[in-house]
């Protein structure tokens, strides 16, 4: 039986059994222990007191008095000269020794429920054997018997035992249905995590959980859900990237394919061929850089190993990668001012190189001709703080919202006016988020954007 319900329905008969096993071995051990001695010396009274009331009145009738005995609740083992007889229902196992009878002949008392031999499964009060009785001597009629006595068991029991022995058997039996519905309960949410599991499994993330609970059964159904969400977005967000991938990868191979097809062409100019011959470099360069930046974007993914830091001169770096842009800077006929005070970091200069270099390659791409780029490194309160201030396009509110989205280039005017892969920026956060960084956004369309990377310097 695999499942549950199943297995919980075995479980919950066999703790029944078992404690039921465990109540009469207990009970037994029990009657043993310490209430036989007192049921052995309370019938002796019992028999006792017959043995001096037969011997008082000698003119009554023994059989009569006997099967009243009987009729009363007991079973009577009656020894005389002339034979053994028997009133009330006959015992199951006619078991009494001779020498035991003999005994009580000689005049003194049989204790056979004190001396019965301890059984493990068989409790000694309801052992219906001849041995199992008390024996007293009793004279009558000038001659000498021998009375061994015991309760009669099934007379013993009355309407009031039965009923508590049926309340006993029907609150089993509730108690198991009553089981077996609050094991279905139990179940039922661990069923719909179960199919909702397996249609994860087949990429269905759609689905919603029917589990409205509090316990710990609730608060699984309740993470699972949001794991389901979660990985609902992640798969959008998958979808998504390979069609941009595939986007910003067919585009500048069409060109460069088109543009190589012109190029077989023996009366093309050579001022044409020349314009080609760039178009193809320039495509060419920006698959590079597209791949450049995946791999990238993937070794930041998949980076389960710790940034491999050190200690090192911001400021040094910065100033470095605004000189390699240099001759772009002069090309635009732009100016750059720096404000960068003496900053050491504990961090990876690798990835961190990538920050500086896109952050500022964003403001050359998106600042026109002429325009000014205002660089500045501080530290304060145990924080690195490095601005960028541009006075370009600007962005929208909505851009400045979807800015770090990978593949995401602003609006389609913005994306005519400059080429890119829109990978930079999410470069960007994602580094410094590594980092335990934050990166703030300042922009208004038409007058330019100020990105704004803190790191701790603890």
């Amino acid at each position: 039986m695999k499942s549950l319900y199943g297995k919980f329905l075995v479980l919950t008969v066999g703790i029944m059994l078992i404690s039921a096993l465990v109540a009469f071995l207990s009970v037994n051990t029990y009657y043993h222990r310490f209430l036989k001695d007192q049921n052995d010396a309370k019938n002796v009274e019992v028999a006792e007191q017959i043995a001096s009331f037969i011997e008082a009145d000698q003119s009554m009738d023994l059989t009569e008095y006997f099967d009243m005995l009987a009729a009363t609740g007991y079973k009577l083992l009656v020894v005389s000269p002339e034979g053994a007889t028997v009133y009330g229902e006959a015992f199951r196992e006619d078991n009494l020794q001779d020498a035991a009878i003999q005994k009580v002949y000689d005049g003194e008392v049989y204790h056979g429920m004190r001396n019965l031999k301890a059984e493990t499964f068989v409790t000694g009060y309801f052992s219906n054997e001849s041995a199992n009785t008390v024996g007293v001597p009793f004279t009558y009629g000038g001659q000498t018997h021998a009375l061994f006595l015991r309760p009669d068991i099934k007379m013993l029991f009355t309407e009031i035992h039965y009923l508590l022995g049926g309340m006993v058997v029907v609150m089993a039996i509730i108690s198991l249905l009553s089981m077996l519905v609050v094991a279905r309960k139990l179940i039922a949410p661990i069923i719909a995590l179960t199919r909702a599991t397996k249609k994860v499994g087949e990429e269905q993330f759609t689905s919603e959980l029917p589990i409205d609970r509090r316990d710990e059964i609730g608060q699984l159904a309740k993470s699972f859900q949001q794991m389901i969400d979660r990985l609902s977005e992640n798969d959008q967000i998958r979808k998504a990237f390979v069609s941009d991938v595939s986007h910003d990868f067919q585009s500048p191979l069409l060109n460069i394919k088109g543009y190589a097809d012109l190029l077989s062409d023996e009366e093309l100019p050579a001022e044409q061929r020349k314009q080609y011959a760039d178009i193809i470099r320039s495509e060419t360069e920006r698959l590079s850089m597209l791949t450049k930046q995946l791999l990238l974007l993937t070794s930041l993914d998949q980076l389960v190993s710790p940034l491999q830091k050190k200690v090192y001169r911001v400021d040094q770096q910065v100033k470095e990668i605004v000189l390699k842009s240099q001759w772009l800077l002069q090309e635009k006929e732009m100016s750059v001012m720096l404000e960068i005070d003496e900053v050491s970091y504990d961090g990876d200069p690798a990835f961190l190189e990538k920050v500086w270099e896109n952050l500022l390659s964003n403001a050359l791409k998106y600042t026109p001709n002429g325009g000014t780029i205002d660089i500045r490194l501080t530290e304060q309160n145990n924080e690195i703080c490095f601005s960028i201030e541009d006075t370009g396009i600007g962005m929208s509110a909505e851009s400045k919202n979807r800015i770090f989205d990978r593949f995401y280039r602003a609006d389609d005017s913005r994306t005519r006016e400059v080429e890119g892969t829109g990978l930079g920026l999410s470069i960007v956060e994602q580094v410094v988020r590594l980092h335990d960084g934050r990166v703030e956004v300042v922009s208004e369309l038409g007058k330019g954007t100020t990105f704004i990377v803190y790191l701790p310097n603890l």
